[in-house]
């Protein structure tokens, strides 16, 4: 299970089998969708698939993850999502009505992207062989001219904002799994991302990265993106935003909110000139009302996250070895 969980065993996974095997030249730094040209177009192109378990949770379902998944990782090039493919793998003996709840929300949720989902396919494995429903789905979009969107651009001097609290969408289903309950019910933060990265292009097309921190947490995406870029990273942790419902119950549970998953949050690397710019817009948007600037990358151990707290010391935030919950897009 740990290697599924975002951390460094799925990286090894992909870098010590996969990419061996394809026998390609190997990207320098792997990003959740690629960059294509095709008939002079550029184009975003991207794939995941879907195991949640519970399928249905307070704010979302399989079906949403399903095409905000998608969609997000398409924003994170600069993409707009165009076209879904979505494949439906059942389990043998799940009621048609529950299929029917999926389909809906992903249906509900492809229109509330702008997105058209026109291709697709099911198969069906026996009773056993399962966990109901898993969903994978494939996009497109095209990338804006100007726009150049990738890990290696980051420069000491960035500005690290994020859009948003962080933690939600791991506390949410970890509390329906478990069946805890909490002071105030966590509802998970689903949703697409594509007209908030919008607004922050239509300030400047030279953001450096973007990235939506779903796995492994906000700790994973910072770790990869030092890595890749060779910078060091500073975070006040103060600054984080996690909501108290959140760390609350990571302080019940053990958790650290750094490594809890997202799934409709970004996070930011921005021109220190630009920086009060692309904020503002991001807090002009609904899904970047709470955007915060959160620090900034250094010269300084480089590919390193460092984290200083609020008694004044510093701590290392490591890369994750896996997920801390498993199975939660």
């Amino acid at each position: 299970m740990g290697h599924g969980g975002g951390g460094v065993m799925s990286a090894e996974l992909v870098e010590q089998v996969f990419l061996p095997a394809l026998a390609g030249p190997a990207p320098a730094a792997l990003t959740d969708s690629a960059t294509v040209e095709l008939g002079g177009a550029r184009l975003a192109f991207s794939t995941d698939s879907f195991v949640v378990r519970p399928l249905f949770f307070p704010g979302g379902s399989i079906g949403d993850l399903a095409v905000n998944g998608t969609v997000n990782d398409l924003a994170m090039s600069g993409a707009r999502a165009a076209y879904l493919s979505c494949g439906v793998i059942l389990e043998e003996g799940v009621e048609i009505s529950t299929v029917g709840r999926v389909a809906e929300a992903l249906g509900a949720a492809a229109r509330t992207a702008g997105v058209r989902v026109v291709t697709g396919d099911t198969k069906v494995v026996e009773a056993g062989h399962g966990d109901g429903v898993y969903i994978n789905t494939s996009g497109i979009g095209l990338v804006p001219p100007g726009v150049d969107l990738r890990p290696e651009r980051v420069v000491p001097g960035d500005v690290v904002i994020v859009s948003g609290a962080i933690g939600l969408h791991g506390v949410a289903i970890l509390s329906e799994r478990e069946n805890l309950r909490f002071e105030a019910e966590i509802e998970s933060d689903c949703a697409a991302l594509g007209g908030l990265v919008e607004a922050m292009l239509a300030v400047t097309p030279d953001l450096h990265v973007l990235r939506d921190p779903t796995r492994g947490g906000l700790a994973a995406s910072l770790n990869e993106i030092a890595a890749a870029s060779g910078a060091g990273i500073v975070v006040q942790e103060r600054a984080v935003p996690v909501p108290p419902p959140v760390a609350n119950a990571c302080a019940v549970l053990g958790l650290d909110p750094m490594y809890v998953a997202n799934e409709g949050k970004l996070v930011a690397f921005v021109p220190r000139d630009h920086a009060d710019a692309v904020l503002a817009a991001m807090r002009a948007h609904p899904l970047g009302a709470e955007a915060a600037v959160i620090g900034e990358a250094v010269a300084e151990h480089p590919g390193m996250v460092v984290a200083r707290t609020g008694l004044g010391g510093t701590r290392v935030v490591d890369m994750p070895l896996g997920e801390q919950l498993p199975r939660i897009c």
